[in-house]
């Protein structure tokens, strides 16, 4: 019959204490990648401790699909550091450079201005409607670190969803079919 007879008749032959097992296993390791997430989102003071650069717009620097590890501390944010910042009413977090950092002089807070290091102006038309300045609660991290070109894998499958769509089904019926 060849392969998908073969994997038919392997699905067909499944019991329900090997399923039981293979889902378990399954929920073993969706449970210690969020454990890991967690400890990582400790670790780095960060809400997430990884991003995706998902545009041109710190090239050369960071390019398109290179991943930046974020670290968030209580040390003042300079300029020149390169922060990622989301923005009232987006959901997609952003990747630029800090250009004027602006102490307030009665309560000591800091205003940030930014702008990616590709682009000709500032960030203020990012920013929300009549925001000038970001503040801290809008930085989720310092961009600590780099891996070039691996963040790919996730900008292919966000914007081609049948190639995400089949590869979790071609995971999942590895897992069904696995004779472990």
């Amino acid at each position: 019959m060849g392969w998908i007879g073969d994997t038919v008749d392997s699905i067909k032959s499944i019991q329900i204490r090997q399923l039981l097992t293979q889902a378990v296993s399954l929920g073993m390791i969706v449970t210690s990648a969020l454990i890991i997430w967690k400890a990582l989102m400790c670790i780095t003071g960060s809400e997430s401790p990884v991003v995706v650069v998902l545009s041109g717009s710190m090239e050369p620097g960071f390019k398109r699909g290179d991943i930046l590890f974020l670290h968030m501390s209580k040390d003042p944010i300079r300029a020149g550091e390169i922060v990622v910042f989301n923005v009232d009413g987006r959901e997609i977090p952003i990747v630029h450079r800090v250009i004027k950092v602006h102490e307030r002089q009665d309560t000591g807070e800091v205003d940030v201005l930014t702008k990616g290091d590709n682009n000709y102006g500032d960030d203020r038309l990012l920013y929300a409607q009549g925001q000038l300045w970001l503040q801290r609660h809008h930085i989720m991290g310092r961009a600590v670190g780099f891996l070039p070109y691996v963040g790919w894998v996730t900008i292919v499958m966000t914007e081609k969803p049948i190639i995400k769509y089949i590869l979790i089904g071609a995971l999942g019926l590895l897992v069904i079919t696995s004779k472990d």
